[in-house]
């Protein structure tokens, strides 16, 4: 799947699922945990969409912050556990 297709749906779901990401200008860049758009709980309803909507699964060890700081960062941990490859935290 195109990089711009993940990023586009990962972008949907963010602007559907958090009421404030719809008042604000989220870009691929735009830091969505210390915004404040998806918080603690948060975290866990994007984890639900991204194993449903890519079939993919989320390890208690892929839970890190670094994983949900953008747009970006989720589609490219997305493609990565899409691809097998290891997932980078940095």
């Amino acid at each position: 799947m195109p990089t711009s297709a993940i990023s586009q749906q990962i972008k949907a779901f963010i602007d559907k699922q958090f009421p404030l990401a719809r008042t604000r200008q989220i870009g691929m860049d735009y830091a969505l945990l210390e915004n404040g758009i998806v918080d603690s709980l948060g975290v866990l309803d994007v984890v639900t969409f991204l194993e449903q909507q890519f079939h993919i699964s989320v390890a208690d060890d892929d839970l890190v912050p670094e994983h949900f700081q953008t747009i970006a960062r989720l589609t490219e941990f997305v493609q990565a556990k899409v691809a097998g490859t290891p997932v980078s935290s940095s």
